[in-house]
């Protein structure tokens, strides 16, 4: 007669919590409806000079940065997780615009035009390819060096540019960093006086003001005031380059037509563009949300950015990422939700249709000290300074991204910030700690430390500990360590502690494999303890197994294998 054994009691079953969705202008209520609302006001005041310079930068029309805060804006706003990363046109893709098609088109022409809204349709079909594809995690190989070097870079040029405007000297718009350095240096015996003052007033107000009352948005200040003075004045006497002529009108939904080789032209510079907001725009997303408690979805940021991205294209803008300049400002002024962005989309729409001949007569000098200020920091002199003193390759992969944007160009430097993050990555993978492991008397510890060289684990037993995945760059270092381990205590047991092992590529199976012959030749058995089952089943898969046993704690692979070794003793 057979009996049944009877069911264990199971714990009751506990539901998950439920993870509230994702809706529109999340964290909106009534009591902050009005400190949102001036946030937006607050938004509007900053973005408009920093757009125009922007369009300037990308050898675009004013229009196209104004354009860009518009329907862009909006479906960003809709969309996106974040209840406050900012979408917009920053400086580092103002430069990558102005780089990429200045050798395609004349900058300003319809078809310079047409290449970069088409450029920003591009760059919105690869953020909503890698929202679907959860292709977000590539923004981690823009790690902290190659982004301080590469924007810095990208910074550099266009305080070169930016310089130009505020002394009145003209340099060509689309030419590389080291011949505008050329022209302005020719240059500086037409510098204007006038535009020296302006430019100079602009950077004291911009910068006291800042520390006066940050809350103010100065920018505004200094193009009102500026422009007043030009006015009064006369741009003709005062020899002061000013915007010009801004086309009214909202923006019209339109599409780029040129060539399909044209077309495939656009795409590397367009999935630069992407990349580089992608690690910025969600790498901010995920640090105030940690900040101030709510949650955000990185594919979800994706997909805004990519309609964002779509909507510029379509609209006349040009590519639009994320702004931690306005971002930080809008914290700083309370905001914990996206209506500012709706605010500053609608008040940019009233001034397109109402208020352009407003725009005419700002002195380019103001614009250039706006955008210079803005960008200033970004050069991350700070953060350049502070890699040297942690770690001096670090620090190098940050200067060759940074040398690589300015002389080179952003294409082939973010190309560049990528092989060099793969091979960061690579080098500090290749010599992963493998350590052999000292047993101790204390069964209440949970780990063994390592062991001086040349010592045993235990009679006749090596313990050693691979703390990385098992893969091409550190194959040769694992099989020089287990036959070093071997060669200098002759065990007749070898045990290898996979708990850091996450992973097993073909080149490691083929050093694995080495492992058993050379231990096999040498008279040792080989155990692991403690394998992730995912690992264990690989290990099947790639034949890796023949003879090996297994225990779930290096103790117990002791204990068991020091018994046999006695045993095997006495007999």
């Amino acid at each position: 007669m057979t009996g049944t054994t009877p069911a264990a009691p199971q714990p009751p079953t506990v539901a998950a919590p439920r993870r509230t969705p994702l809706r529109p202008l999340a964290g909106l209520n009534r009591g902050n409806l009005v400190r949102e609302l001036l946030a937006g006001v607050t938004l509007l005041a900053i973005a408009v000079p920093l757009n125009i310079g922007y369009a300037q930068i990308a050898g675009l029309p004013p229009t196209a940065g104004l354009y860009a805060l518009v329907l862009p804006s909006i479906l960003y706003a809709l969309t996106v997780s974040s209840r406050q990363v900012v979408a917009s046109p920053d400086a580092a893709a103002a430069a990558l615009v102005a780089a990429s098609l200045g050798g395609l088109a004349v900058a300003g022409s319809e078809g310079y035009l047409a290449l970069a809204f088409a450029q920003a349709i591009i760059c919105g079909i690869v953020f909503l390819l890698a929202s679907v594809f959860k292709l977000g995690f590539l923004a981690d190989f823009l790690s902290k060096p190659i982004l301080v070097g590469f924007v810095g870079g990208l910074a550099l040029d266009i305080l070169v540019s930016q310089l130009a405007k505020m002394l009145g000297v003209k340099i060509g718009a689309g030419d590389e960093f080291v011949q505008q350095v050329r022209d302005l240096l020719a240059g500086l015996g037409t510098t204007n006086v006038w535009s020296v003052l302006i430019a100079a007033g602009a950077i004291v107000v911009l910068l006291v003001g800042r520390r006066i009352a940050a809350a103010l948005p100065w920018a505004l200040v200094v193009l009102v005031v500026a422009t007043v003075v030009v006015m009064l004045a006369g741009p003709a006497r005062l020899g002061v380059a000013v915007l010009g002529p801004v086309e009214a009108g909202p923006p019209a939904l339109t599409w780029p037509v040129i060539g399909w080789t044209q077309w495939l032209q656009l795409i590397p510079s367009a999935i630069a563009l992407t990349v580089v907001a992608m690690g910025e725009g969600l790498l901010v997303s995920r640090s105030y949300g940690e900040k101030h408690g709510y949650r955000t979805d990185a594919n979800r940021d994706l997909l805004a950015f990519g309609l964002a991205n779509l909507g510029a294209g379509v609209s006349g803008g040009f590519a639009v990422g994320s702004s931690t300049s306005r971002t930080a400002a809008m914290d700083q002024s309370g905001s914990r939700t996206q209506l500012p962005t709706l605010v500053a989309a609608a008040g940019t729409l009233l001034l397109l249709i109402f208020g352009t001949a407003l725009l005419e007569d700002i002195p380019s000098p103001a614009i250039g000290a706006i955008v210079a200020v803005a960008v200033f920091p970004l050069l991350g002199i700070r953060k350049l300074v502070a890699l040297w003193r942690q770690d001096r390759f670090e620090f190098a992969v940050a200067a060759v991204c940074f040398l690589g944007a300015v002389l080179i160009g952003p294409i082939a430097g973010i190309g560049i910030a990528f092989v060099l993050a793969v091979v960061n990555v690579v080098r500090r993978a290749a010599n992963p700690p493998i350590d052999v492991l000292e047993a101790d008397g204390d069964p209440h510890a949970s780990l063994l430390g390592a062991a001086p060289d040349g010592l045993e684990t235990a009679p006749g037993v090596v313990v050693v500990r691979l703390a990385a995945p098992l893969f091409f760059a550190n194959s040769g270092a694992f099989g020089t360590a287990v036959r070093r381990a071997v060669e200098a205590s002759h065990p007749a047991h070898l045990v290898l502690d996979l708990e850091a092992v996450t992973d097993v590529d073909v080149t490691g199976a083929d050093a694995w494999t080495g492992v058993q012959s050379y231990l096999a030749a040498s008279g040792a058995d080989l155990s692991l303890t403690r394998v992730r089952p995912g690992i264990r089943e690989r290990l099947e898969r790639l034949g890796l197994l023949d003879g090996v046993r297994f225990f779930d704690t290096n103790r117990a692979a002791i204990a068991a294998l020091t018994l046999e070794g006695a045993a095997h003793d006495r007999r």
